[in-house]
């Protein structure tokens, strides 16, 4: 009998320590697939200038998945990619080396208030983001596209009270995101208050400056928000461009959302496909978001209108997209 319960302590011991250590470690991620084709504008393969969901007919999106291990004190994040999505999201990464790496960093609790990271980590500017899961719209703005997508440096996020918080960050240059090639580096700042964020960066090369928020109009409406200005060191080209970001659920497994941008180049940029400097492009993409346990289906409609031909002799260009996200 003693045998029997000494041995059912054990076991229950060792289930506890097991679930303790499932707490800490997680592994998590995403796969991503798509249809997209053109309604009118440009040739069966003509895509908008932004990044991501631009192939023509079924094409892949990435898988991703996320290794994380969380302590007391400290902990580390290991997000890896892989697809034509992931290789658009590090394509500042050396050919042959770590072309699969999103994320890579670790991180100091210091106290309640303050937490250190170093690595590699996704920017703090914008609305959107890498992961198809974290964003509503499948494709992606133009304000998105122009990045940057990731930075490789130091920061320190500190909570002031409750809604209120302030990042500073010092990083190799922009899309540097694996060593400082030149010795140079870049310094960020955030502030956040109460769900709104104004952030700032200062590159050797540029200086952005970015407004990123949202508000819950009621319990079924949300208003998202993103602005920002960049402008070019020594002349050199930049941009600046507002978007917004309405959504209602209608239910719990459905919501449908519109995103309306107006992006202008401030000289010679040449993303947005003219060629032409100062081209300016209106962008407005309907997306609803359809939830089946972790499988979520998006279908897109989205049209893009350029100040100057941008779509193979047109200046309009108007396709559908059909996502399908699983995330675990």
């Amino acid at each position: 009998m003693k045998k029997l319960i000494f041995t059912l302590l054990l076991a229950s011991s060792l289930i506890v320590n097991a679930q303790e250590e499932e707490k800490k470690f997680t592994l998590s991620g995403s796969i991503d697939t798509y249809f997209r084709g053109n309604i009118s504008g440009g040739n069966y393969d003509t895509a908008p200038g932004s990044s991501f969901a631009n192939q023509p007919g079924f094409a892949l999106g990435m898988i991703n998945v996320i290794a994380g291990y969380e302590g007391e004190k400290v902990g580390f994040v290991a997000d890896m990619v892989y697809g034509p999505r992931g290789v658009d999201a590090v394509f500042g990464s050396p050919v042959g080396s770590s072309q699969i790496v999103n994320q890579l960093y670790a991180y100091w609790n210091v106290s309640e208030k303050v937490t250190l990271t170093m690595g590699n980590f996704n920017t703090f500017l914008g609305y959107e983001v890498i992961s198809p899961t974290a964003n509503f719209n499948y494709s992606t703005s133009y304000l998105f596209s122009y990045g940057p997508f990731s930075h490789t440096g130091i920061k320190a996020d500190i909570a002031l009270g409750e809604d209120t918080s302030l990042m500073l960050a010092v990083m190799n240059p922009t899309d540097a995101t694996e060593f400082n090639p030149n010795g140079s580096y870049a310094f960020g700042a955030q502030l956040g208050f109460y769900g709104q964020y104004l952030n700032v960066l200062v590159d050797p090369a540029f200086f952005e400056i970015d407004y990123t928020g949202g508000f819950d109009v009621s319990n079924s409406f949300f208003l998202g928000i993103n602005a920002a200005y960049l402008s070019g060191s020594d002349d050199g080209p930049g941009f600046y461009g507002a978007a917004l970001y309405p959504q209602i659920a209608t239910s719990d497994s459905f919501k449908i959302g519109l995103r309306t941008e107006y992006f202008i180049e401030d000289g010679d940029f040449g993303a947005i496909g003219t060629g032409i400097a100062d081209s300016s492009v209106f962008a407005t993409t309907l997306t609803g978001n359809y939830s089946i346990g972790s499988l979520t289906i998006i279908p897109e409609l989205r049209l893009d209108s350029t100040s100057e031909a941008a779509f193979v002799g047109d200046k309009a260009l108007s396709s559908f997209a059909l996502a399908a996200v699983y995330s675990f």
